[in-house]
């Protein structure tokens, strides 16, 4: 057949016809759009279904909420009475159906005409109604606020109030549903008109929480992987500036570390199932509302409905190189849908007072020692440097709508103050949530936003120990000029109470999250068996932070005067940005005593990170202190000297994954998963990782020769292997980059010089773990007992280091590969007894406990040879040059103090140590051959134990917390503990009691310092007390007191145990060495209403 072209009046060219064709085709496709669509509404609106979930409301409102989601309208005179309260739940229901089931039994009938429903009242009917009233309460005879209570067959109900009482009109015959949350529901069929009590036991199948895991939930008898369960109800009921610290002592095997609870800009280091890395990142991966990559700061604790934290290789496999360190999923409270706004405050006020631990010589016992010069004061610098830090915090928060359309919104302000006399921080943050489904649910909309602003002022660790050091006879102010602080002499030491009074450091920080996801349920178009479930969505995500922090010394610092300078200043501004492109797909099948679940999604991310910095010095006048940079002289006085400095890196990740879960007769369960990823920071050779994991159960109770056995009521055993990755490492490790370095002259100018700045590797991967786990779930006795034992086994290979190099060929001396391994294992466990549960009383204790063995296997392979083992962080060099003290080697546990092993003193009060053939020798006569194991940081055992009792409307909470097997090192003791410290500088009390026979020893390091670090202590004990007031304009109140840090019972008289850090790469040690933030204790007082 011969082609022809078609005439050119077919194929416009013109751009006016073209313009005019485009258009006629757009208006004949919305004409016909608008055709369909009117077509459509007019067989809506005789097929119209709605979705109604609304508890004892207004029968008006009701209607409302009809015609909201249809185009009916409903007329109807004054007699009829739409003030009746009624209470219904229907999805996806015909509006006749509705109505049916809405106004039977009532005196109201009704007449549909087109898009109009007339309303009219029935007299007969009417007279047949009478009132039911009753009361509900649960086996000890407690009233239940908001059961509800509906006729059968009706819709039609009411719910009970705050002393549990109801009131229904009926008639003699009908049947009362009785219902509620986590009780088993009850039909009555009513005989006659007298008054009701009905007793509601427990469904303990109900009470069975759903687990949120990678990319979905589960319900606990089907979690087959270590995964820990703690909703807002288990929460401490306390206010808490930090959603972290929630959930301490909750999780067994999840350490966190806060050395500086009193700080407000200090951060808890959480670490789960120990060290996973010697140089990669060892927190793990916190995800917000299905959002990877979240930040812990942006959360309110008010606004978690729960913390699900992933710690095997199964559960968190979903999340391939990010997974390694656990995960902890935060799901945040969405809006209400029961018709209804519910208002919430909570607020609380906390005063934290500095403890005095490390007690130095007082003026006239330096003076008496003789230590140094007398000035003639009398100063206590550890008081002149602190203060009571009061903080307190609001959070305002109204929920709304209805099953199609809901909202949540929180707004919190904070103002926290630190126990030194700078730092502080002030911050305002909001959440905002809305959710939007259509009406016969084939689509839903949610929306999720929020911004927080923090304006803070930093700390200064370095001013506790130099108030250790300082002369305590020195006054504050210069008696010669008492406008100016007293200049201090010495090296590096400085007037503390000018450098947290004249110098400024703090800074900005904003934060912007936001996430919107379309969800399409497809089986309502594809396929209308109710077996099936289909659905897909998409998600899209941004996160923004940015950080400007400042820092300014004006010149009538004495600081400044020493150095040299008139004033110094800085800047530096930070941005981090991470967007996320996620689509899921979920299919169930679910028929008889078979249950499928299929998961499969795709996941992009992408990270950036950006920063400036700027600096100089020698200002004409302290007027605009940090925002005048530029009028300094510091910077020009030198060729080349230019104060400032920028940076960029960006990465991205981009995975598929997928899901398998089955399970025959809730008894057997099998689940598989698989992610497939790849990541920019990953060589040439290695940009994509699989990650496979496998999980089984079997809930030994449901078998036929269980049903016996009456005391147990539930019992599951489980077990998984999974592989898990962690890229949480540096951008462009795998390339060749340049940097530059000083400035030479050359030819008459200066020239800037570049050079390798490391080599290239085009195998650098993830780190890769390899976890097994075996795990017991139980009930027992009525469920009265019941908790979990885990065992872990945890081997990380491939770890990341740096090893050097021949040059040449290299360009560098040193590569960073993947070389080594480490394993750890451990058992956990998590017990719960409800020793008390009557109408009065209620007694839960709580006991959770974990072990480690966390050591190194190998740093070598077939390419790269290291060392058997490597010292880790050197000590300060002032006094003295102790130098390391811990290292890592093959086949050792984390945390050795490796030192020389104290004997004695000699006549002259000088150290004596153990050689390595057991003499005893000076110790300046020690090498490091006589060096060896005399005690480890890392605890063996961890555990903590709550108390919770409720008497009437009075609750009490009890929360202990405690670590063992283990030692610490007591640092201070070696620096400003010993007699021969520098002279003019004050000591420890202790130079002169407990270390008196030490005169001439130097701060050196050796075991006499390492001291046992078992603990136990009181961290938290809060008395409440819940006022049920149940007026139209206030529900409930909650009065709180709590206090923290009350006691601890240890060996060591020294710093707070929690200043010893047990995470991380050196436990057992100071996370600062020598400086501190000292403990406090605190009290607080707090209020919660609901409106």
């Amino acid at each position: 057949m011969k082609n022809i072209p078609l005439p050119d009046i077919y194929c416009p060219k013109n751009p006016v016809v073209n313009q005019l064709s485009r258009i006629m085709r757009i208006s004949i496709f919305l004409l016909f759009f608008c055709a369909f669509s009117l077509m459509a509404e007019n067989s809506h609106s005789q097929n119209a279904r709605v979705t109604i979930n609304r508890n004892n409301v207004q029968l008006e409102s009701i209607l409302s909420e009809i015609e909201s989601q249809t185009d009916y309208l409903f007329i109807y005179k004054e007699d009829v009475d739409v003030k009746a309260r009624k209470s219904i739940r229907v999805s996806g229901k015909p509006v006749a159906e509705v109505l049916n089931n809405l106004l039977a039994g009532s005196s109201i009938r009704y007449k549909m005409e087109g898009n109009h429903i007339i309303l009219t009242r029935n007299e007969v009917s009417a007279t047949q109604q009478q009132q039911v009233t009753g009361i509900v309460t649960d086996a000890s005879g407690e009233p239940l606020i908001g059961v509800t209570v509906m006729l059968k067959g009706a819709s039609q109900g009411t719910v009970t109030d705050a002393n549990g009482k109801f009131s229904i009109t009926a008639k003699p015959g009908d049947l009362l549903i009785v219902s509620y949350i986590g009780y088993n529901s009850q039909e009555i069929k009513l005989k006659d008109m007298k008054p009701l009590h009905i007793a509601l036991s427990e469904d303990i199948e109900l009470l069975d929480e759903v687990v949120v895991i990678g990319y979905g939930s589960v319900s606990k008898k089907e979690l087959t992987s270590a995964v820990s369960h703690v909703s807002s109800k288990d929460m401490l009921k306390i206010g808490n500036g930090n959603p972290a610290m929630q959930i301490q002592g909750k999780v067994p095997g999840v350490n966190i570390d806060n050395t500086a609870s009193a700080d407000p800009n200090g951060w808890p280091n959480i670490q789960i199932r120990g060290v996973g890395s010697r140089t990669a990142g060892l927190g793990p991966l916190i995800v917000i509302d299905g959002i990877p990559g979240g930040s812990l700061d942006n959360v309110n604790e008010n606004d978690i409905e729960s913390i699900d934290v992933l710690k095997d290789g199964a559960a968190s496999a979903i999340y391939g190189t990010r997974g390694s360190n656990g995960v902890i999923v935060i799901t945040t409270k969405k809006g209400s849908a029961d018709g209804n706004i519910h208002t919430f405050y909570s607020g609380f006020v906390n005063i934290a007072t500095p403890i005095t631990e490390l007690e130095t010589l007082s003026a006239d016992e330096f003076r008496q020692q003789k230590r140094g010069d007398d000035y003639g004061a009398n100063t206590n610098w550890f008081n002149e440097i602190t203060k009571v830090g009061v903080s307190h915090s609001h959070t305002l928060q109204i929920t709304g709508g209805n099953a199609k359309n809901n909202y949540k919104g929180t707004v919190d302000v904070k103002n926290s103050e630190g126990i030194d006399l700078r730092s502080d921080k002030k911050e305002v943050g909001a959440r905002l949530s809305f959710n939007h489904t259509g009406k016969s649910e084939l689509y839903n909309i949610s929306v999720n936003v929020a911004p927080r602003t923090m304006k803070y002022n930093n700390s200064d660790y370095g001013v506790f120990w130099t108030a250790l050091t300082v002369n305590p006879t020195i006054p504050v102010m210069d008696p010669e000029q008492p406008y100016k602080y007293y200049k201090l002499t010495g090296w590096d030491t400085y007037n503390p109470v000018e450098t947290l009074k004249l110098d400024q450091s703090g800074g900005e920080k904003k934060i912007l999250n936001w996430d919107g996801t379309f969800k399409l349920n497809l089986f309502p178009l594809l396929c209308k068996d109710k077996s099936h479930y289909l659905t897909t969505q998409i998600t899209i995500a941004q996160q923004i932070i940015d950080t400007d922090a400042f820092f300014f010394r004006p010149s009538t610092s004495t600081h400044a005067e020493q150095s040299g300078f008139k004033g110094e200043a800085s800047r530096k501004y930070e941005k981090s940005k991470q967007e996320s492109l996620e689509w899921l797909a979920n299919y169930m099948f679910d028929k008889g005593d078979h249950h499928l679940k299929v998961m499969g999604g795709y996941s992009y991310q992408y990270f950036v990170n950006s920063g400036f910095n700027a600096e100089n010095k020698d200002f004409a006048s302290d007027l605009l202190s940090y925002n005048n940079l530029g009028s300094g002289t510091y910077n020009s006085a030198a060729i080349g000297r230019l104060g400032m400095g920028s940076y960029k890196n960006d990465s991205k990740l981009i995975a598929f994954f997928g899901r398998i879960s089955y399970n025959w007769a809730d008894k057997y369960f099998a689940t598989f998963s698989l992610r497939h990823e790849g990541s920019s920071k990953f060589g040439v050779n290695n940009k994509w990782g699989s990650f496979p994991a496998v999980s089984a159960g079997w809930r030994i109770s449901e078998e036929n020769f269980m049903k016996d056995i009456r005391w147990i009521d539930e019992l599951k055993i489980r077990g998984d292997f999974g592989i898990t990755g962690n890229q949480d490492f540096a951008n462009y490790t795998s390339l060749t980059t340049m940097a530059s370095y000083d400035l030479n002259y050359y030819k008459g100018q200066y020239i800037k010089g570049w050079s390798f700045a490391n080599n290239p590797n085009p195998n650098v991967k993830w780190e890769k773990g390899k976890n097994w786990n075996v795990g017991i779930d139980f009930n027992l006795f009525k469920n009265r007992f019941y908790g979990s034992f885990n065992y872990y086994y945890r081997q990380q290979a491939d770890l990341l280091g740096t090893y050097s190099v021949a040059l040449p060929p290299n360009g560098a001396p040193q590569t960073f590969v993947n070389v080594g391994t480490m394993k750890n294992a451990g058992i956990e466990i998590d017990l719960n007894w409800n020793a008390v549960r009557n109408k009065n009383v209620d007694y839960t204790i709580g006991v959770i406990g974990s072990t480690s063995n966390n050591r190194f296997v190998s740093f070598s392979d077939q390419t790269y040879k290291g060392n058997s083992y490597y010292w880790m962080g050197s000590f300060p060099t002032y006094p003295g040059n102790p130098g390391p003290l811990q290292r890592i080697e093959e086949g050792e546990r984390i945390g050795n103090f490796y030192t020389f092993k104290y004997s004695g003193v000699d006549e002259a009060g000088g150290w004596l140590i153990y050689s390595k053939n057991g003499d005893v020798v000076p110790i300046d006569k020690g090498v490091d051959e006589d060096k060896r194991v005399v005690g480890n940081g890392l605890p063996k055992f961890t555990m903590s134990m709550s108390h919770s009792l409720r008497y009437k409307d009075f609750d009490m909470t009890l929360f202990f917390r405690g670590n063992f097997g283990f030692q610490i090192y007591d640092v201070h003791n070696l620096y400003y503990g010993l007699q021969s410290a520098a002279p003019n500088t004050n000591v420890l009390k202790t130079a002169y009691k407990e270390n008196s026979a030490i005169t001439t020893g130097k701060n050196v390091h050796n075991s006499y310092f390492v001291h046992n670090g078992d603990f136990v202590k009181l961290d938290v004990a809060t008395l409440g007390y819940n006022w049920n007031i149940g007026s139209k304009w206030l529900e409930k109140v909650r009065f709180y007191f709590t206090a923290r840090n009350l006691f601890t019972i240890s060996g060591y008289k020294g710093l707070d145990m929690d200043a010893f850090a047990v995470n991380g790469m050196e436990p057992g040690v100071p996370s600062s060495k020598t400086s501190f933030y000292p403990s406090s204790r605190q009290y607080l007082i707090g209020v919660q209403l609901n409106f």
